[in-house]
């Protein structure tokens, strides 16, 4: 039973995957069954029983998630651009549809998103993808690792989790007019606070890019800092990287206490080695790393 339920789900979750990686194409009812090889009569209500969605509102919720990651993260693509690979045939639908599930036009959006009706419109979008997509680790994918010290520029975000979307937005801003690009300079997240601590106010993560570069502040708030050389376990995690909490919950609750193994006096924190939109969204990587004495 265990078996056919998991051979079950790896149908589903290639379908998903499939999606990841054609959000541009005509992704009609006939190729996703043939994707799952389930019968295309009855794969729309099996897909909708899996994940609570139907088929159509969850590619329409995948679509509008990385058009908006592009609005707001990416000024290379125009928003017609835009517009035409999230599936519109024109700007205007687009503009109509946005508008309708975020309050905001997307060039408003562009300027200044509004981060709270952006999370509640994707809690049906992550509640779906997290129905497949919580991965369960062993101690394998552990591993101990010397790491150098690394100089980094650090812009902090303290406060309302909700609002940590702007603090990105400036971050990457900020990187990419000082040429700080991902490919040749390493970004990493530091948590100094829990995930959700007791009150919103109280979060706390610094937002980090590797350079020894003397840094052009630019007016944004920009301090220099390093992240310490020393053993890290670290855990890499593919897929829904947004939500790395049960990656760090393993290290804590179950790997530690087995390895005999100390926490070292420096935050856990995490390297994005691939970001979403540039690769499908269960294609993208971090590596998570918890210091050790």
């Amino acid at each position: 039973m265990k078996a056919a339920l998991q051979n079950y789900h790896a149908r589903m979750q290639r379908v998903l995957d499939y999606i990841d990686r054609h959000l541009g194409d005509d992704l009609d009812l006939d190729a996703l069954s043939g994707v799952a090889a389930f019968s295309k009569f009855h794969f729309h209500r099996q897909f909708t029983a899996t994940f609570g969605l139907s088929v159509h509102r969850y590619i329409q919720l995948a679509r509008m998630k990385r058009a908006s990651h592009r609005l707001a993260y990416r000024d290379a693509q125009s928003v017609t651009e835009i517009a035409m690979d999230a599936g519109y045939d024109a700007p205007d639908a687009f503009a109509r549809a946005f508008r309708q599930r975020f309050g905001q036009s997307p060039s408003s959006f562009r300027k200044s998103p509004d981060w709270e009706p952006w999370l509640a419109a994707f809690e049906p979008l992550d509640n779906a993808r997290s129905k497949l997509m919580q991965k369960s680790f062993t101690t394998d994918d552990v591993t101990i690792r010397n790491v150098p010290t690394t100089p980094v520029a650090i812009i902090e975000h303290r406060g309302d989790p909700a609002m940590l979307g702007a603090t990105i937005k400036r971050f990457i801003a900020w990187r990419m007019a000082a040429g700080l690009h991902p490919k040749t300079h390493p970004t990493f997240n530091v948590w100094r606070s829990e995930r959700r601590p007791a009150s919103p106010a109280d979060y706390s993560v610094d937002l980090c890019v590797g350079t020894d570069q003397p840094i052009a502040a630019d007016g944004e708030q920009i301090k220099a800092g390093e992240i310490p050389g020393g053993r890290c376990a670290v855990l890499r995690v593919t897929g829904n990287t947004d939500n790395l909490e049960p990656a760090a919950l393993y290290l804590y609750r179950d790997w530690l206490p087995l390895s005999g193994e100390e926490a070292r006096d420096f935050p856990i924190y995490c390297q994005r080695l691939s970001f979403f939109p540039e690769v499908p969204e269960h294609e993208a990587v971090a590596e998570l790393f918890l210091p050790l004495k």
